[in-house]
């Protein structure tokens, strides 16, 4: 199928409401406060209504059990049945940094340990060049968040992650080293449902 068409088809598509099955936690998604391990410092919720996890129909060819990615638009859809998808927000790459293709769900870790790249420490010593040799533990501040799920192709590494955050309002913006941000809550969801070997699209 190609971009031109499952654009077409995911955008023209209708929202069915308010989320039919709302996957977040009522506490963290109306006041994060609430549990100050994952709270962002803004004491709103930062996340735009359209990013809440929300039932959609999609085109019943999409085959089930995989996941999407509208780049352009932010969304995640996982999905769920012949013609049906969980939709969810995300943050993406930065323009010169978006992952885009086919890849799989080849590795699966809960609070992961996370370690910049040799190419994000080149663009930004600064802000990485403390983390290049030992990383930082997974927990509460670590900037893959409370899971992460690793994109693999043809068996390789592609080091880009579909993760959760510790910047919930950067959800619905291009803002990542390539990988794909979602709220702790969300990605904790998406992340129960999805094996191994899931096959991702990345548009």
């Amino acid at each position: 199928m190609d971009r031109r068409c499952l654009l077409a088809g995911l955008a023209a598509l209708p929202v069915l409401g308010a989320p039919r099955l709302s996957l977040a936690s009522p506490t963290l998604a109306e006041d994060p406060a609430a549990n100050p391990e994952v709270a962002p410092k803004n004491p709103r919720w930062p996340i735009a209504p359209q990013y809440y996890p929300t039932e959609v129909e999609v085109k019943p060819a999409l085959a089930v059990g995989s996941i999407i990615v509208v780049s352009d638009k932010f969304f995640l859809y996982h999905i769920t049945a012949p013609g049906r998808a969980m939709r969810y927000g995300v943050a993406v790459g930065k323009a010169e940094l978006k992952f885009r293709g086919q890849a799989v769900v080849a590795r699966k870790v809960e609070w992961p340990n996370w370690k910049p790249t040799p190419e994000m420490v080149e663009r930004s010593p600064s802000h990485y060049a403390r983390y290049a040799e030992t990383g930082m533990p997974g927990g509460p501040r670590n900037p893959l968040g409370a899971r992460a799920m690793y994109l693999y192709q043809n068996g390789h590494d592609t080091a880009i992650r579909i993760h959760g955050t510790v910047e919930p309002a950067s959800i619905g913006h291009a803002v990542s080293n390539g990988c794909l941000r979602m709220v702790n809550d969300h990605v904790i969801a998406l992340y129960d449902t999805v094996p191994i070997g899931t096959p991702v699209t990345v548009y």
